[in-house]
C-alpha cells in the first residue's frame, strides 16, 4: 500500500463484543458471528491524487455504460428491427439489463470484500469488471438480431456493476468519515455529467455502431484502470471463513429488524428513484402530448431541459456535501431534498409550456444535487459492517437498480393507455418521493 496516498488506523474487532461483526441470516435471533479480518480505516482526509482519479473513474464509467441507455442501444435497435418494433425491443433489452445490475451489485459486492488477490480488494474488480464490459459492448456493436443484443447488454450490466459495486466500496475504505459527503457528492455530480456526454458522443457516431459503443467503453475502461493504478488498495490479512449457500443468498438480504437504520435509507432511496424513473420514463411522451411537440423538438427540449437540471446539480450538489461536512449534519440535508424534488414532481400537473418545464427540471437538479450530495454519505454511516462494505453497499444499490425496472410497469397503468392521464402519474410520483422524505426521519444513528 502506498503511504503517502492515505493513512489508516488500525483497527481490530472482536467477533464476541462487535455487533458488526454479526453477519445476518436473514432471521431474528439468528445471527452468526463470524470474526472480521482486521483493516485499516482511514484517519487523514484524501486529497487530489485521491479525488481526481475518483471522480474520472466515475465519469469514464457512465459514460459506457449510460450512451446505451440514453440513445446508442435506441439507434442499435432501430437499425436491427426498425422503427415499428424499435420501442417494445429496447425495452425489453434495457429492462433485462436493469435486472442484471440488480442481482451483480450485491454479488460482486461480497465477492469483492472477499478477495485475497495481492493486488487488493477492489483493484481485481475495478479493472475485470470494466474490460468484460466493453468486450459485451462490442458484442452489442456488432451484433444484428435482438438475442444477441439481450445478452450482450445483460452481460454488459453484470461486468460493469462488477466494478461499480467494488468502487463504490472505495468511498467506506479510504475516505474518513468527515470527508464522505464531499467525495460522493463528487461522484454524484460525475454521473449526471456522463449523462450529458454520454449524449455527445453518441451525436458523433450516430451511424456508425463501432465507434457508437466502443468509444465510451474504451472510455470506460481507462477511467477504471488510472483508478485502479493510484488506489491504495487494502489486502486482507487473512482468508475470510468459508461461506454456505445460505450465506450467499443472505447477499441480498440484511435484517431491517437488525439494522433499522440501514432499512429507512434504503426505503428513502427506493421510493426517491421510483418516482425519479416514472418521470423520466415518460418525459418524452409527455412532451408530446401535453406540450404538443414534435419529436424533433422533444428529443432538443430533453437535452436542454437535462443540461439545466445538470448545471444546477454540479453547484448546488458540491455545496450541500461540503455544508453537511462542515455541519456534521446528514438528514435534514436528505429529508428536505427529496421533500423538493417530490414538490418539483407535483409541479408538473401544472406545466403547460416548454419554459415552465425547464423551471421544474432546475427545481429537480437543486433537490437531487442536495440528495447526491448527502445521502450515501448517511448511508456510509448506517452500514451494518464497514468490512463488508462492498456487499451492504450492494444491498442498497438493489434501491437504485430495483425501481428502474418497476417505474415503466407501474406508469403505464397509471397513465392509462389511450386516456394519457400523466396528472394521476406525476402525483403519483409526487406522494411516494415524499414518503421516501419522511422515511428518513426515524434514522437514529446519523444526525
Amino acid at each position: 500500500m502506498r503511504k503517502d496516498a492515505v493513512e489508516h488506523s488500525p483497527i481490530t474487532l472482536d467477533a464476541a463484543e462487535s455487533p458488526a461483526s454479526l453477519v445476518s441470516s436473514g432471521i431474528p435471533g439468528h445471527e452468526r458471528p463470524v470474526p472480521p479480518p482486521t483493516l485499516e480505516r482511514p484517519t487523514r482526509p484524501v486529497g487530489p491524487k485521491f479525488v481526481v482519479p475518483f471522480a474520472f473513474a466515475q465519469l469514464a464509467l457512465f459514460i459506457a455504460l449510460l450512451g446505451p441507455v440514453m440513445v446508442s442501444m435506441a439507434i442499435k435497435v432501430t437499425q436491427v428491427v426498425g422503427e415499428a418494433n424499435a420501442t417494445t425491443a429496447q425495452g425489453l433489452i434495457l429492462g433485462v439489463g436493469a435486472l442484471a445490475a440488480l442481482i451483480a451489485n450485491p454479488v460482486f459486492g461480497r465477492l469483492s470484500d472477499r478477495t485475497m488477490s495481492r493486488w487488493g480488494r477492489r483493484r481485481p474488480w475495478l479493472v475485470g469488471g470494466s474490460l468484460a464490459m466493453a468486450a459485451f459492448l462490442f458484442v452489442i456493436a456488432v451484433g444484428n438480431n435482438v438475442p444477441t443484443l439481450l445478452i450482450g447488454w445483460f452481460c454488459a450490466q453484470l461486468a460493469a456493476n462488477a466494478a461499480f459495486a467494488a468502487y463504490l466500496a472505495t468511498i467506506a475504505d479510504q475516505v474518513p468519515p468527515r470527508q464522505t459527503a464531499k467525495i460522493s457528492a463528487l461522484g454524484g455530480v460525475m454521473q449526471n455529467v456522463g449523462v450529458l456526454a454520454s449524449i455527445w458522443i453518441a451525436g458523433l457516431f450516430t451511424e456508425q455502431m463501432i465507434p457508437l459503443f466502443m468509444v465510451p467503453a474504451a472510455i470506460g475502461v481507462l477511467g477504471m484502470l488510472v483508478y485502479a493504478v493510484v488506489l491504495p488498495d487494502q489486502v486482507l490479512p487473512k482468508r475470510p471463513p468459508a461461506m454456505t449457500l445460505k450465506a450467499w443468498l443472505d447477499t441480498f438480504w440484511l435484517s431491517p429488524r437488525r439494522y433499522p437504520d440501514f432499512a429507512w435509507a434504503w426505503i428513502s432511496r427506493f421510493l426517491l428513484i421510483l418516482g425519479s424513473f416514472m418521470f423520466s420514463t415518460f418525459r418524452f411522451f409527455w412532451m408530446k402530448d401535453e406540450l404538443g411537440l414534435s419529436n424533433e423538438e422533444a428529443t432538443s427540449t430533453v437535452f436542454t431541459g437535462v443540461l439545466i437540471y445538470t448545471i444546477v446539480l454540479v453547484v448546488i450538489g458540491q455545496l450541500a456535501g461540503f455544508l453537511s461536512d462542515k455541519l456534521a449534519r446528514r438528514k435534514v440535508f436528505v429529508f428536505a431534498s427529496t421533500a423538493l424534488f417530490a414538490i418539483g414532481l407535483g409541479m408538473l400537473t401544472q406545466v403547460n409550456t416548454v419554459g415552465g418545464f425547464y423551471v421544474v427540471e432546475a427545481i429537480l437538479g437543486a433537490a437531487y444535487g442536495i440528495y447526491m450530495g448527502v445521502d450515501l454519505a448517511l448511508v456510509i454511516g448506517v452500514l451494518p459492517n464497514p468490512d463488508d462494505a462492498a456487499k451492504d453497499l450492494g444491498v442498497f444499490n438493489i434501491a437504485n437498480a430495483g425501481p428502474q425496472s418497476l417505474a415503466p410497469f407501474l406508469g403505464a397503468f397509471l397513465i392509462g393507455g389511450a386516456a394519457k392521464n400523466y396528472d394521476l402519474l406525476y402525483l403519483t410520483a409526487a406522494a411516494l418521493t415524499f414518503l421516501g422524505a419522511l422515511a428518513i426521519v426515524p434514522v437514529k444513528k446519523v444526525k
